[in-house]
């Protein structure tokens, strides 16, 4: 593979580091008060949800995150800045790429409507899977210094 600058490898560390910091930046803009205390989030979501077209979703989501609103806000915020440091320091980078992009589809299942989250979820996801299947924790990670993962 012929490259301009950096290898493919660095190409691709460059790629999962950039989703990385886009899901840093997911977490770092959310009101971590409003979210937690008020729980905004979770509040907008089921909103979401109960206008949702499909049925899985409205009762999807009526099962799993109505009853536990503050535990889910945890969650979601958490899980956001878990896979940011993981994919940025390719820390159990496969598994960081499979669980965003898992995320990445429930978030564009829910925003269903919603063109602008369809568009950033669907490049995330996208990205998730390049680098997972380009096995990018081969450089510039955690993982590839420790030998983990091949």
């Amino acid at each position: 593979m012929d490259t301009i600058w950096l290898s493919g490898a660095e190409w691709l560390a460059v790629l999962r580091v950039g989703l990385g910091l886009w899901w840093l930046e997911s977490w770092r803009h959310k009101d971590r008060k409003g979210w937690f205390e008020r729980g905004t989030g979770i509040a907008w979501a089921a909103d979401v949800a109960a206008k949702h077209r499909w049925n899985a979703v409205r009762s999807g989501f009526d099962t799993v995150v109505k009853p536990r609103p503050r535990t889910m806000a945890y969650v979601v915020v958490y899980a956001e800045l878990a896979l940011g440091l993981g994919l940025v320091a390719g820390f159990l980078t496969p598994i960081a790429l499979v669980a965003g992009l898992l995320l990445n589809v429930l978030y564009f299942t829910l925003m269903i409507h919603d063109w602008a989250e369809q568009g950033q979820n669907a490049m995330m996801a996208l990205i998730s899977a390049v680098a997972l299947f380009a096995m990018a924790w081969q450089t510039w990670s955690l993982d590839s210094a420790l030998g983990w993962f091949g």
